[in-house]
């Protein structure tokens, strides 16, 4: 189907307007919606956080009845279920709109293409895919939490120009400037988890809270800690949701972390480590769309070795620390190139005096 001038700028300020839940909406999607009636906007609105009107109920409201005869522009399928709210679909058929266009369906396979069935039984005439590109990425991690059962994992790593993250001895604050740091945090504010390693913990004993930018939540915190090692007296356990991800059934430690605030859960591979691919699921299963790691080399090599990252996010410090520095991803030695892992870089740019890196495997 082709779309008209009008249709891409209408559909991009819908883009626009769901980009401003952007830390705000998990579980749920990013979704705005735009009203057009006789070439002018009658009504507009976003999703704001879960359990909130959606952007289409907003955008109805806004317009009244001007909503008859409009053309919606959403950017996500319009729900056709009950879930904490009523279906969005017929609130748009009760509306009058004439005409629905959404930027994609709805990825969850239980829903997609059920919201546009509604409306086209309804009369309403309904297209989708107009600025599909854009409104994917504005919401992949809801996309692959819906379509592959675990979430998008951005990993977040800071490193000198020689790609090293810490000293020898633990040691890594502050390879990137403070410009670099407040980025980071943007970052951590659209995550709905954090993860990180015991060897971070116990070096570094970070909060890894939002704190550099303003924001209305805290994402939860996972610390990967097969022997439930975590310190008691760990900055992790104050701030916001904590969860301890184990490999141990050790009941006693267990209980003193859950007294000092966390949750713990166990989750064993044979190796005696923590099986990875089923803490993404779990975390899955709580409705965690996207996961922001920051760990240490070691962390990060086993989710790249085993495949479970879709995103890196590299801020590369002007200078260099030395051969004896550890790296960013510990990852095994090879013996030709053809082992070597091909990224796509998406975007490069400088934040402050360090340079962002965003790529993902190919």
């Amino acid at each position: 189907m082709s779309f008209s001038a009008v249709d891409h700028g209408m559909m991009a300020r819908a883009l626009e307007l769901a980009a401003r839940g952007l830390w705000t909406t998990t579980p749920n999607p990013r979704v705005g919606c735009v009203l057009v009636r006789d070439g002018a906007i009658v009504g507009e609105g976003w999703h704001e956080q879960a359990g909130a009107p959606h952007a289409e109920v907003h955008a109805l409201r806004a317009a009244g009845d001007r909503a008859r005869g409009a053309t919606a522009y959403v950017t996500l399928e319009p729900c056709s279920h009950h879930g904490r709210t009523p279906p969005c679909a017929e609130a748009l058929v009760a509306g009058g709109v004439s005409r629905v266009v959404a930027a994609m369906t709805d990825p969850n396979p239980l829903v997609s293409g059920k919201g546009l069935a509604l409306l086209a039984a309804a009369g309403i005439e309904t297209a989708s895919g107009l600025l599909e590109n854009e409104a994917r990425e504005l919401n992949i991690g809801f996309v692959a939490r819906m379509t592959r059962g675990r979430p998008w994992v951005r990993l977040k790593a800071a490193a000198s120009l020689d790609g090293k993250t810490a000293l020898n001895n633990g040691v890594s604050q502050w390879i990137t400037g403070p410009a670099a740091r407040r980025d980071g945090h943007a970052w951590r504010a659209r995550a709905c988890a954090i993860l990180t390693g015991i060897g971070t913990v116990r070096d570094d004993d970070p909060q890894l809270t939002v704190r550099d930018v303003d924001t209305p939540r805290q994402p939860l915190r996972v610390v990967v800690d097969s022997q439930l090692e975590t310190p008691l007296s760990a900055k992790i356990l104050c701030g916001g949701p904590v969860l301890i991800a184990g490999a141990v059934d050790n009941e006693k430690r267990a209980n003193l972390l859950r007294a000092a605030g966390a949750e713990v859960v166990v989750l064993s591979n044979p190796a005696g480590k923590v099986e990875l691919q089923l803490l993404l699921k779990e975390l899955a299963r709580r409705g965690v769309n996207e996961v922001h790691v920051e760990a240490g080399f070691k962390l990060n090599g086993s989710l790249l070795r085993e495949g479970l990252v879709d995103e890196l996010l590299l801020y590369m410090a002007p200078c260099l620390i030395g051969d004896q520095a550890r790296g960013m991803f510990n990852l095994p030695e090879l013996a030709t190139l053809d082992g070597k892992r091909p990224l796509q870089i998406r975007d490069v740019r400088q934040v402050g005096e360090d340079i962002r890196l965003i790529a993902r495997p190919r």
